[in-house]
């Protein structure tokens, strides 16, 4: 990795956030598999600092949270004792959460999806707000009481609960089912039912998907250890925070939260490594 120049690191660096594998990457740019891995990890450390650094004192109003859904080694269902002897493998669950109104992710973590992940990530949440906010997450029974213990009720908190029914065509695989109402529950305080909304978290969840081959549904591209797979998300973050451009907002999400004055770009990326 130390052969690599900046400038054909910042050029595996734009391969990776625009979905392209390890692999296709190796291809486009000439580095090998290895290099490209090693600059991962190593990149990705210095980008998940940064954001635990920076990402504070937040004036967010709106807060958005939800889970996503993704694997490390393989499927729950297909572990293995001797794939479960070589560390985290199976389910992984990345918890999100984003300004509403900036789009701005403010904090996200990776683990199991249960009450003790969610107590963990809302008290970190919490920490990087600096007043009152409005919050929403789906209706998972995990988050009422971590959020009324981390936010100690400073917080106007709802679920909004999609209600699904069958589909008429019968049931197919892979296809999703159909959502025909949403329910808006209000948990604690009085918060605006306009904006009782998981829409523009799930909207970023696509986008990350979209942005990792390692999340690509359906392929053989998935991560092959825990610590690729959070490298990975943390390059991701810092990416769509400070580079990337909110074509609703014209400014990256960072600018919109006044997180940073300046348009980011990958070089800006790889120079955390500095």
């Amino acid at each position: 990795m130390n052969k690599l120049s900046n400038e054909k690191r910042a050029q595996v660096v734009a391969a990776l956030v625009e979905g392209n594998s390890v692999r296709a990457t190796a291809r486009m740019t000439g580095a090998s598999k290895n290099t490209i891995q090693k600059l991962q990890l190593e990149l990705g450390a210095a980008c998940s600092a940064y954001l635990d650094k920076t990402l504070r004192n937040l004036k967010s109003e709106r807060v958005q949270i939800d889970e996503i859904w993704s694997f490390v080694g393989a499927k729950q269902k297909n572990v293995t004792p001797a794939l479960a002897a070589k560390g985290f493998v199976g389910d992984a669950w990345t918890f999100v959460a984003i300004d509403a109104d900036s789009k701005l992710v403010i904090s996200w973590m990776v683990a199991d999806r249960n009450a003790a992940t969610a107590k963990t990530f809302l008290d970190d949440v919490a920490g990087r707000l600096s007043k009152r906010v409005q919050l929403t997450t789906d209706g998972h029974k995990m988050y009422f009481q971590p959020v009324v213990e981390a936010f100690v009720g400073m917080v106007d908190y709802a679920q909004i609960v999609k209600v699904y029914g069958s589909d008429p065509e019968g049931e197919k695989r892979y296809s999703p089912a159909i959502c025909v109402a949403c329910e808006k529950n209000v948990m604690w305080g009085a918060p605006d039912r306009k904006h009782i909304s998981t829409s523009y978290v799930e909207r970023q969840n696509l986008t990350m998907r979209m942005s990792m081959r390692r999340f690509t549904r359906l392929t053989n591209a998935f991560s092959k250890k825990l610590e690729n797979h959070v490298a990975a998300l943390a390059i991701h973050y810092v990416y769509y925070n400070f580079v990337r451009i909110h074509q609703t907002l014209r400014v990256t999400p960072a600018m919109a939260a006044g997180v940073t004055e300046r348009l980011w770009s990958v070089e800006d990326i790889v120079r955390l490594l500095s």
